[in-house]
């Protein structure tokens, strides 16, 4: 790991806990967020650089820290979202937008479509990610953690 990944990760803790702050997050949810957040941009540069796809590496990271959330919500005894969002906020493809819209605005057609294709590409595949883990979850306790409701006498 070079010291430039390392200071990514370590940047995308710091985005994490800066936006966890928006929520009021404190203590324990607080350092969970914080991990979630450097463990997806690790996950993400390690995924990205051995797959060499970037919308697959997106899938693959909402998927693993949507899951995480969903852990970290019933261990904490709070809602999921104030793990998924913060946490996934280093994801978001905020460079890859913002060169949509100056390309747009210089009428630059050919760049704009396909920084326009990147970009939802990667939105897609974060929005993706999140609703399999979400449906996967609902599986799982559907299957798994949920008692048989008692028979009904007669």
């Amino acid at each position: 790991m070079t010291q430039m990944e390392l200071m990514q990760i370590i940047t995308g803790i710091i985005g994490s806990i800066g936006f966890s702050i928006l929520f009021n997050i404190r203590g324990a949810k607080l350092l969970a967020v914080a991990f979630g957040g450097g463990l997806g941009w690790m996950m993400f540069l390690v995924l990205n650089h051995t797959i060499g796809n970037a919308p697959i590496a997106y899938f693959v990271v909402a998927l693993v820290i949507s899951l995480y959330a969903e852990i970290m919500a019933r261990v904490l005894k709070a809602p999921t979202t104030i793990f998924i969002t913060p946490s996934l906020v280093p994801l978001i493809p905020g460079a890859s937008l913002y060169y949509t819209m100056a390309y747009a605005l210089d009428r630059n057609s050919e760049l704009f479509v396909g920084k326009a294709i990147d970009t939802l590409a990667l939105s897609s595949a974060l929005a993706i990610g999140i609703i399999v883990s979400a449906i996967v979850m609902r599986l799982i306790t559907k299957l798994f953690l949920t008692k048989p409701l008692p028979a009904k006498r007669k």
